[in-house]
């Protein structure tokens, strides 16, 4: 068999399984990548697992998410990370230092390498010829201890890139058309490997870009050759020992191949409130616009900033419009520094934000009520700004620029030639806010803040259910919806406290009702359609329902990540045999299922009673047999012995 890029990483760390799509399959993980909001979590189940020594080449964790230091519980949290990290030999990047996946880019991405990632955009690194996956943390944490992460093999869809893209039109519009074409639903399972000549107009932050706003498609991962434009942007970062060259075989054998033509494209958009919204520029000329953010990990490169810098320089942002820019990492914003781009965004009224993920998970710069807000995130789900009301639209750093100067929408072809960035031969390396742990680590103290808790852990799976349905949500909930990011995330290591806030911009009735059922004894049962669990790979999303007493999650679809995420603490995560029973469930009906362990332990299909109705519902819950075991104990922990 011919074999692509993808497939051609898979074969050569597989450690177990198969290569067929859908089989389970065992690969050894070389490096790992953690960030605060779910690196805390994924740390205390590395403690909780207590290896003796790392299994990985390279374990990172990352301060980026929660920098926002309200309270002390961020602070104490950053604390716990740092001195863990010490301890399990982890390096450690500051917070300051930057967004994991730009850092990680820069600095410890390599091509042919496997990533694993306590965060949904890990693919970022894809850019590089890196098979890099995002996961949950009790995977990561697992990967971390044992060096191995088993994923169901999955299929490959080529997409063979022809022709160069034209002026104004950039890699968000590459990935923007993708979604148009594919949606953000549907694509579990797959990885986009992306070939053909039109790759070698593409820098690696462009390719990065792609990859990083793949994971809105739903795919595993998606990833590019590594060739002589991944070459020199490793020697620019002094890195380029680690540079190999990695392409498909000719005629690699794929499950699937698309056509994209790179000079067809024109600047794109997502409308409020999904990535999949996708719209052109053009169509929504003239709309006015009350905020622009630039920044996230999807586009915040120096070639991005300083293109933006280019298109601001000598003017002023419009009055109507609060602009705020976040470099993705110090070196970025030290070289746009040493550049004179940052003065002229400081000149032309742009509001400097730190290094971090900031507005683009609600911490900090929410838009005002009912506002028009343009980002260059990778997601613009209902309320995740902050501010519940606001429209989010998705675009190129030089759309957002665009409207920065004219106040609304505007196509930036419209506004004569582009400005010309030259990516300098050489980036600014200073890696003095990256932490190496220390070589005698038997010294070193773990501190622990007062909201620190434990790893939670779940009982083994019961015979039989017998509750009620505690909610029923509709198609596309994400993880967002389920447990909030923003503010909330401080409680992240308190488990207890962040349970109160689930599906709180859903139901905010939720948290209590599920608590009183569980402390009566009453399992919960969550009903849902499809596509749920998109999004952020937060794990909290599986571990505070589960806390409330969630036994079961049946939907239409479960995406990838939420479903091993609900897996690994102990919650049964099924979906509807027919579509349709799901008209056959509602919030407040009493269930049952009597074997459920039966039905996991044997793979018999699952029968739900809905008791209220006097009616049946058949369910599939299809595992293999890592899963089962699990699914049995009550969660990964509980499989796990320690000092391993």
């Amino acid at each position: 068999m011919k074999l692509g890029v993808a497939r051609k990483i898979l074969k050569a760390h597989r450690v177990d399984g198969s290569l067929t799509p859908g089989e389970a399959l065992t690969i050894r993980t070389d490096q790992t990548l953690t960030q605060d909001a779910t690196g805390t979590m994924a740390c205390l189940e590395l403690e909780a697992i207590a290896p003796k020594k790392l299994a990985t080449e390279l374990s990172v964790s990352y301060v980026d998410h929660n920098t926002l230091q309200m309270g002390f519980e961020n602070a104490d949290d950053h604390e716990y990370l740092r001195t863990v990290a010490a301890k399990y030999g982890i390096t450690y990047s500051r917070a300051g230092n930057g967004i994991c996946h730009q850092v990680h880019l820069e600095r410890f991405a390599a091509p042919g390498k496997t990533l694993l990632g306590a965060d949904s955009h890990t693919p970022t690194a894809g850019g590089m010829g890196m098979l890099a996956i995002g996961a949950g943390g009790l995977d990561v944490a697992v990967a971390m201890a044992r060096g191995t992460f088993t994923l169901e093999a999955p299929k490959v869809l080529c997409v063979k890139l022809t022709g160069e893209l034209p002026p104004w039109v950039t890699a968000k519009d590459v990935v923007l058309e993708m979604l148009r074409r594919l949606s953000t639903k549907g694509n579990v399972g797959t990885v986009v490997e992306y070939a053909g000549p039109g790759v070698t107009g593409l820098s690696v932050p462009e390719r990065a870009t792609i990859t990083n706003m793949g994971a809105e498609l739903g795919v595993t991962t998606s990833i590019f050759p590594s060739d002589e434009i991944t070459r020199k942007f490793l020697a620019a970062q002094a890195r380029e020992d680690v540079w190999t060259a990695l392409a498909a075989d000719e005629g690699a054998d794929y499950d699937r191949t698309m056509d994209l033509d790179l000079s067809t494209l024109e600047p794109l958009i997502a409308t409020p409130h999904s990535p999949g919204n996708v719209r052109t520029v053009a169509e929504l000329a003239g709309t006015p616009v009350d905020q622009v953010c630039i920044g996230s990990c999807t586009n915040s490169s120096y070639a991005e900033l300083m293109t933006v810098a280019a298109m601001l320089k000598g003017k002023l942002v419009h009055a109507g419009v609060s602009l705020v820019v976040a470099p993705g990492s110090r070196q970025v914003l030290r070289m746009i520094s040493a550049s004179g781009g940052l003065s002229a965004l400081i000149d032309a009224g742009a509001r400097i934000a730190e290094c971090a993920c900031g507005f683009c998970i609600g911490l900090g710069h929410a838009p005002r009520t009912d506002a028009t807000s343009l980002r260059t995130s990778n997601r613009n789900f209902l309320g995740r700004s902050g501010t519940q009301s606001a429209n989010v639209y998705l675009v190129s750093p030089q759309v957002a620029a665009a409207a920065a100067l004219t106040g609304e929408i505007t196509d930036p072809r419209s506004l004569g030639k582009p400005p010309i960035v030259e990516t300098p031969e050489r980036f600014a390396v200073d890696d003095r806010m990256i932490i190496a742990p220390p070589d005698d680590r038997s010294k070193v103290e773990v501190r622990r803040g007062p909201n620190i808790g434990e790893a939670p852990r779940s009982g083994p799976l019961k015979d039989r259910l017998t509750g009620v349905v505690a909610i029923k949500v509709e198609d596309k909930i994400t993880t967002d919806h389920i447990i909030p990011a923003g503010v909330r995330m401080k409680y992240r290591s308190n488990v207890p406290k962040y349970a109160g806030f689930v599906f709180e911009t859903v139901d905010p009735s939720f948290a209590a009702r599920a608590a009183d059922n569980r402390d009566k004894g009453v399992d919960n049962v969550i009903v849902a359609g499809a596509s749920y669990g998109q999004g952020s790979s937060r794990e909290h999303a599986a571990i505070c329902p589960m806390h409330l007493g969630v036994k079961l999650v049946v939907a239409k679809s479960i995406e990838r990540i939420h479903r091993t995420n609900l897996i690994n603490f102990g919650i049964v995560a099924a979906t509807f045999a027919d579509e349709a029973d799901y008209d056959r469930l509602d919030g407040g009906d009493e269930v049952e299922v009597i074997d459920l362990r039966g039905c996991v332990e044997t793979g018999r299909a699952i029968v739900l009673r809905n008791l209220t109705r006097s009616v049946d519902v058949r369910l599939n819950c299809e595992l293999n047999e890592t899963e089962r075991r699990v699914l049995l104990a009550g969660g990964m922990l509980n499989t796990l012995g320690s000092g391993r």
